[in-house]
């Protein structure tokens, strides 16, 4: 979150309502048990993050276990 919103990160996460996570914040949607990732990526998509940052700086795709 810091990376990618900085200063801005806690009130993004606390504050913006998202229809893709059923109208929660997504604190909210965290709260009520949704996967971190894909809280995560309803967020970037709504905040227009480029999709070569959603999976971390330089990163085009999820990190492989």
């Amino acid at each position: 979150m810091s990376d990618e919103f900085g200063a801005r990160g806690p009130a993004i996460v606390a504050d913006l309502v998202l229809s893709e996570l059923g109208g929660r914040t997504p604190v909210e949607a965290l709260d009520a048990g949704l996967a971190t990732r894909d809280v995560w990526l309803a967020l970037c998509e709504a905040t227009d993050v480029p999709l070569s940052r959603r999976h971390g700086a330089g990163r085009l795709e999820p990190k492989r276990h």
